[in-house]
């Protein structure tokens, strides 16, 4: 019987050790994890590179976008502004696309090239905005992995088509005025297509090779991207590789798409302004003056942001100023574009005012 008790007693001995030791180690996790927190709390910098794991498109992971608004009353009148600009844009470029498929007088290359400049902004707002709305209405900040290469794709294949065909127009204004006897043969309607299929093309290619790059890099612990969409630079600043060699990749492909078409469009300017100083009559000087001022207006708008986001380094840049010139040519410059140009063009505001008069006829019919 003592031996049992004694045996008893050990087994009660081993168990109640084995029972503070798990104690002491779990309080032991506690001390150490406290003690990490008040080194690196849990959104500093030092903190989120402790952490790192790297994972890429083989993980189930994601990112989290920022979103741009929140709660406060002036963010909800902001969005709402967002919004009607957006519809309006929406509305405002699909109206010139079916003007220019409707009125003869808009059968023309100009018009042509301008409608496929709203046709490209329609899809070009569209893919952002509509993501920012769902995330402010809903919450919904996520985005996957596939999903945040898809919108960089398609933003990168829009936006650089949009700056080639903003090129390919400028050629458009200089044979018209500098040539005017050759334009129906140097602007055919088969050179037309070709510009169209040029700036599609150039933007795919575009597209593909720095989304393939941009995905290619580890990505680490911190999924939170600082801007409302996938956009390359914010994308950058999430990976756990170097990427000094890539952003000069980028800088050089930045001064193909863009500073490019913009020493073209300048070239073509100057010669342009030559051109119409050689003009004897007043009425040509001014029209050549209004179409070209309308064309000037909106590159300036269009290439200006962009210019500041892929071409200046990245110690010009805050997250706060990257989301205000995103706004301004993901939202703004395509609702600008086709008030612009009706507001320029006689011919634009003849074929609205057709429109509507054919409307307002067949209601009181």
């Amino acid at each position: 019987m003592h031996t049992v008790s004694n045996k008893a007693h050990n087994d009660i001995m081993v168990l109640i050790n084995t029972a503070l030791l798990q104690k002491l180690s779990v309080l032991n996790g506690v001390f150490e994890t406290l003690i990490e927190l008040i080194h690196f709390p849990p959104h500093s910098e030092a903190r989120q590179k402790a952490s790192r794991g790297p994972w890429n498109h083989s993980s189930t992971m994601g990112f989290v976008l920022t979103s741009l608004f929140n709660e406060s009353p002036m963010h909800v009148f902001l969005f709402s502004m967002v919004v009607l600009v957006y519809i309006l844009a929406i509305a405002g470029n699909a109206a010139m696309v079916l003007l220019t498929w409707a009125d003869t007088r808009l059968h023309t290359p100009m018009y042509f090239l301008l409608s496929q400049l709203s046709f490209l902004d329609i899809f070009f707002t569209s893919v952002t905005v509509p993501k920012m709305i769902v995330a402010f209405l809903f919450g919904w900040t996520g985005i996957s992995f596939g999903g945040c290469g898809a919108q960089m794709f398609f933003f990168m294949f829009l936006g650089a088509a949009e700056c080639i065909l903003l090129a390919l127009m400028a050629y458009d204004r200089y044979v018209a005025i500098c040539n005017p006897l050759r334009y129906p043969v140097l602007m055919s309607h088969q050179v037309c297509l070709l510009m169209v299929m040029a700036s599609w093309l150039g933007g795919s290619l575009n597209a593909s090779i720095q989304t393939s790059l941009t995905l290619q890099f580890p990505y680490c612990g911190s999924r939170k991207i600082a801007h409302f969409f996938c956009e390359v630079p914010s994308l950058l600043m999430l990976a756990c590789a170097d990427t000094e060699v890539y952003e000069q990749v980028l800088f050089v492909t930045g001064v193909v798409v863009l500073l490019v078409p913009i020493a073209f469009i300048t070239t073509s300017y100057v010669l342009i302004l030559a051109a119409v100083l050689q003009m004897h009559s007043v009425e040509g000087r001014r029209k050549a003056l209004a179409t070209c001022s309308s064309h000037l207006t909106v590159v300036n708008l269009f290439y200006g942001p962009l210019v500041y986001t892929y071409m200046l380094p990245a110690s010009y840049h805050s997250p706060g100023q990257d989301d205000v010139v995103s706004v301004f040519y993901t939202v703004l410059t395509p609702l600008l574009n086709p008030v612009i140009y009706s507001l320029r063009n006689k011919e634009v505001a003849g074929a609205i005012k057709k429109v509507t008069g054919k409307c307002g006829v067949s209601r009181n019919a």
